[in-house]
């Protein structure tokens, strides 16, 4: 596995967060079922992206944003259905990490919920706790926020 560092406008990087986006719309119902979401999510605004290969196929990616001066924001982590299981968001995550510190940052939030249950698992895992509903969730019941000190 190999682990290349770029920016949003990369064209792995945007291949996959369509491929996320589907998986999100199998589990929400279709679509219109997370329209609210859509917004939160765009890729312009994202500078720090991490994408997984195997060999020359990209297989997973992660990201972040900044949130304020202290606090970076996890956004569009998805690993391919075939390659989960293999710890290979693990290691995106702790890239990510890694990265959000040498940028100075002290703290990674993530907007996450229920129907995720192995992002959940990881992410409570490898030290987030559940944090107030932040920003554009707080009025969404059916968001799980979580934050981690690094």
């Amino acid at each position: 596995m190999r682990f290349k560092y770029t920016d949003g406008g990369n064209a792995d990087f945007i291949t996959l967060c369509h491929e996320l986006d589907e998986f999100l719309n199998e589990i929400a119902g279709g679509e219109e079922n997370r329209a609210e979401y859509i917004p939160y999510n765009q890729l312009n605004d994202i500078q720090d992206v991490i994408v997984a290969y195997d060999n020359e196929l990209p297989v997973g990616s992660a990201s972040f944003k900044k949130y304020d001066n202290e606090c970076a924001e996890i956004k569009r982590v998805f690993v391919k259905k075939e390659y989960r299981g293999k710890g290979i968001s693990k290691s995106l995550m702790e890239l990510l990490e890694n990265r959000a510190r040498e940028q100075g940052y002290h703290y990674l939030i993530l907007e996450s919920g229920e129907p995720l249950t192995a992002a959940m698992a990881l992410y409570k895992k490898i030290g987030y706790t559940i944090v107030p509903n932040y920003g554009p969730y707080q009025d969404m019941p059916e968001s799980i926020c979580m934050k981690k000190k690094i």
